[in-house]
């Protein structure tokens, strides 16, 4: 795997590195995880708005067309 990160991030890890004395690596997983739990989030909303699509009918408008 090869990562490139532009200038403008290395010289914000490079500054925050210093001032919250963490590494590199440790602000670049912290922002991975960060990261990741919002596009969960995203999926996990995106898939309920589509479970709703599926089933925002009334209860009329469901039973409407049904014989029993």
């Amino acid at each position: 795997m090869q990562i490139t990160i532009n200038d403008y991030n290395m010289q914000n890890i490079e500054t925050f590195g210093e001032i919250l004395k963490k590494t590199p690596s440790e602000m670049i997983n912290e922002a991975l995880e960060l990261y990741f739990e919002e596009q969960q989030k995203a999926l996990l909303e995106r898939n309920l708005e589509n479970e709703n699509a599926m089933t925002n009918l009334s209860f009329d408008e469901f039973w409407e067309d049904v014989e029993v």
